[in-house]
């Protein structure tokens, strides 16, 4: 896997490395909207403690095992992908680059990875699906479950492969702005929701639910005849419900630390998430995954896949599809130089290289 020339192959995807994407991606951006990529909700709390509770993980490397060869290819809900590091879900992708989500595809396609796109993509998902990509439809169901059925039935029509289903928004989290300008203020109309029928968002039933529950889990699976992802998970009990009603996958998350602030960090819930799920569904992580050490935990913990939030947008910021590319690249690399060097092949759950971690 060649790396561009702009990305240090001694740096990789180091939390340095990364937090001088986001301060170039930044600098190019403006600051409404480089605000609104990084904040969390409330005191930005759980945003803040997302890569710390990563970082405190420590592990236990296997000796002695052949690792002349590495494979990070996987599947996900049956589609063969080449690395387990997948594209979480973002709004306003426009904003960080013109080419927005058919950048962001193009740039997950080349690299043999999937992409989970916004219901509130500015981009149609027909021009999504040109890119070659596999794709995912994160959605919010609205009060009105009748509402979201154009969106859904679009998003069929042009080839997705799963919905996710948010589950931790039944309303959205305050932000604190602190009197600036906002990226409300600024957004042009085609920045988002262009794939919604005309006059969404206008009437009391287009809310989103506030009485979400497992039969949606059953409804939309019925509905679209596609494995439903939940995504927004961080208790074992919840995702034993979320099963019995049919859920596919089950996304440990907590919004990015942009819904409850003090929301546990996933990575101190995936463990016992995995282990209340088993063998009957796939579990996925997000939330403060920054370098290949990062993903290989996950993985470990019990994870099939990662799945990046901000590193990607700002990548895209910071350099369109190509950065994408590059950023998602280097990753790869520093993901394989792990599982090198801890002695796993192959993505796998692997509690054995996990060690105790000491508060």
């Amino acid at each position: 896997m060649e790396l561009a020339a702009h990305v240090m192959p001694e740096a990789g995807i180091s939390i340095r490395h990364i937090q001088a994407l986001a301060e170039e991606a930044e600098a190019r951006l403006p600051s409404a909207v480089a605000r609104y990529f990084r904040q969390g909700s409330g005191a930005s709390v759980s945003a803040a403690e997302a890569v710390a509770a990563w970082e405190g993980r420590r592990l236990l490397p296997h000796a002695l095992t052949d690792v002349a060869r590495i494979d990070t290819g996987t599947s996900l809900l049956g589609t063969p992908v080449r690395t387990p590091i997948a594209v979480a879900p973002s709004t306003f992708q426009r904003a960080a680059d013109p080419d927005g989500e058919r950048a962001m595809a193009a740039a997950v396609a080349d690299v043999g990875g999937l992409l989970t796109v916004s219901s509130n993509a500015g981009t149609r998902f027909e021009a999504i699906a040109e890119t070659g990509v596999a794709w995912w439809l994160q959605a919010y169901l609205p009060a009105d479950r009748q509402a979201a059925l154009p969106l859904l039935d679009r998003a069929v029509a042009a080839g997705v492969g799963a919905i996710v289903l948010t589950a931790d928004t039944p309303v959205v989290a305050r932000k604190d702005d602190g009197g600036a300008e906002t990226i409300w203020e600024i957004a042009e109309d085609d920045w988002l929701q262009v794939n919604f029928e005309p006059g969404y968002g206008s009437r009391p039933g287009h809310a989103k639910a506030r009485d979400l529950g497992p039969a949606d889990v059953a409804w939309l699976r019925e509905r679209t005849g596609l494995p439903v992802v939940v995504k927004g998970i961080l208790r074992g009990d919840d995702a034993e419900r979320c099963i019995a009603a049919g859920a596919a996958a089950i996304w440990v998350s907590n919004h990015g630390g942009r819904q409850l602030d003090g929301a546990a960090a996933t990575a101190d819930c995936l463990l016992d998430v995995a282990a209340a799920v088993g063998e009957r569904a796939e579990v996925y992580v997000d939330g403060g995954i920054r370098s290949g050490r990062h993903v290989l935990t996950a993985l470990a913990m019990g994870a099939r896949a990662v799945f990046l939030g901000r590193p990607p947008l700002w990548a895209l910021a910071a350099g369109g599809r190509d950065r994408v590319v590059c950023e998602l690249n280097a990753l790869g690399e520093e993901l394989v130089e792990a599982m090198q060097l801890a002695g796993m092949r192959r993505p796998g759950a692997d509690p054995s290289l996990l060690a105790a971690v000491r508060r």
